[in-house]
């Protein structure tokens, strides 16, 4: 339990709180300002049906919040984040559209998707150097090689990069070359790497588990921002369902529920929730109208000679067709 207390609270109204905590053998957990400095917030731990009345009717009390995620909480912290990276803003008025391969295969390769990328009008530039695989016989990645092919697409191009760092021993080198850390669906619960990239003061793009629900993965959020690091972006990617028709079964009612819960921004990944590229820019339309802030989006300027998951990735010209619609509707909602 949270307890806001009034801006303008008397240090008398202050401390008639505090008795009232201590006398329902409450004693203060912790207190912390706002980030706006204008609220005080007190986490007391669970409170008893008593304590909780008495506090309601103290005039110092604004009001009391029970959430588990403190930090990442819309009802504490009610203004919307934006994260800006580079140029570009991720939780703004405009869509923000992420987009290439799925694995980097080579410096030809990844940046010839990132100058399709950017005529299509794409803001950010994506692509997995380190990539876990379900089968171990699968395309790894080139590693070390392909961040650094990655980055220097992103420079010639003059787009933002994401890539997806896997353990907390690389979160430094992976910083070094990516404007965005990435941390995925498998890694969602790898509370070391949430911490490292939490200290990494980096923007952190923090996909949903494929088992999560909503609660366990804001508060995986909520590590990374336990380190000081308030850009975090979630990503829905879609949960394990159990039709073989679809990858993942995508959760668009996690995309309006999370604008209530949380004041971090929201993109959807088509891509990885379909598994099919003919899925792709319908349900990346239907994203933007429920609500998304944006979209992490594979596409391979040759799909069919992708290393991994060329299944899912569109061509140029169908990343084009989904920006030009996403942005459409956006202006059509707004």
């Amino acid at each position: 339990m949270v307890v806001v207390v009034r801006k303008d609270a008397t240090p008398a109204e202050r401390e008639a709180i505090a008795r009232t905590l201590l006398a329902g053998g409450h004693p203060l957990l912790e207190q912390a300002e706002a980030s706006d400095g204008a609220q005080l917030h007190l986490d007391t731990g669970t409170l008893s049906e008593e304590t909780r009345r008495e506090l309601s009717a103290l005039p110092g009390v604004e009001r009391l919040v029970e959430t588990p995620y403190r930090l990442a909480s819309r009802a504490l912290h009610p203004d919307k984040t934006t994260i800006q990276v580079g140029n570009v803003i991720i939780g703004g008025a405009q869509p923000v559209v992420i987009a290439g391969p799925c694995s980097v295969e080579g410096e030809e390769q990844i940046l010839e998707a990132a100058k399709a990328a950017k005529a299509a009008g794409a803001q950010m530039l994506r692509g997995g150097a380190f990539k876990p695989r379900t089968s171990p016989y699968s395309f790894q990645g080139l590693g070390l090689p392909g961040l650094r092919a990655l980055a220097k697409a992103g420079r010639e191009t003059g787009l933002p990069v994401v890539t997806e760092v896997m353990e907390p021993g690389m979160v430094e080198t992976v910083d070094e070359y990516a404007d965005v850390l990435q941390v995925g669906s498998r890694n969602m619960q790898n509370f070391p790497l949430l911490r490292a990239a939490g200290q990494a003061q980096r923007p952190v793009l923090l996909k949903r588990g494929f088992a999560a629900t909503i609660e366990e993965w804001l508060l995986a959020a909520e590590y990374i921002l336990l380190e000081g690091n308030t850009q975090v972006i979630l990503c829905e990617r879609g949960v394990r369902g159990f039709d073989p028709n679809t990858r993942n079964l995508l959760d668009l009612s996690c995309v309006p529920l999370l604008a209530q819960l949380t004041h971090l921004p929201v993109l959807v990944d088509p891509s990885h929730a379909t598994g099919r590229s003919d899925l792709v820019v319908p349900m990346g339309v239907a994203a933007i109208a429920a609500g998304a802030d944006g979209l992490l989006v594979e596409m391979h300027p040759h799909p069919d000679a992708a290393l991994s998951d060329a299944e899912q990735a569109i061509t140029p010209t169908q990343l084009a067709t989904l920006i030009a619609q996403a942005n459409a509707v956006r202006a059509a909602l707004s």
